[in-house]
């Protein structure tokens, strides 16, 4: 027979455990819990660091920038020359993101 020992917790605590540990006893519950917590440590992590966001957030701005690079340049080449307003709003957009981009790096 396993050693009972005595936990003496805020009652704030056990009303969460009762409230979710469902047909499970306390005891059971908490060590199920411990388990889960310390197998999720060991494994993974349910994050991305900022340095991760950033790389993300330039990869995704280099690659609108490339896609905007080849199909402005693409109308180039087959020879029709775009006077309309898109063209011109494409091309801002361009133009904006690269400015963008060497801020981003100077950062």
């Amino acid at each position: 027979m396993s050693e009972k020992r005595m936990l003496i917790v805020d009652t704030e605590v056990v009303r969460k455990v009762d409230e979710n540990r469902g047909d499970m006893n306390r005891s059971d519950f908490i060590n199920f819990l411990i388990d889960s917590c310390l197998k999720e440590d060991s494994g993974k992590q349910n994050y991305i660091t900022k340095e991760e966001f950033n790389q993300f957030q330039q990869g995704t701005r280099e690659l609108l920038r490339n896609f905007l690079d080849f199909f402005i340049s693409y109308g180039l080449e087959l020879g029709k020359q775009p006077k309309d307003k898109t063209f011109e709003e494409l091309s801002q957009k361009l133009q904006s993101l690269g400015s963008s981009g060497s801020k981003a790096k100077n950062l």
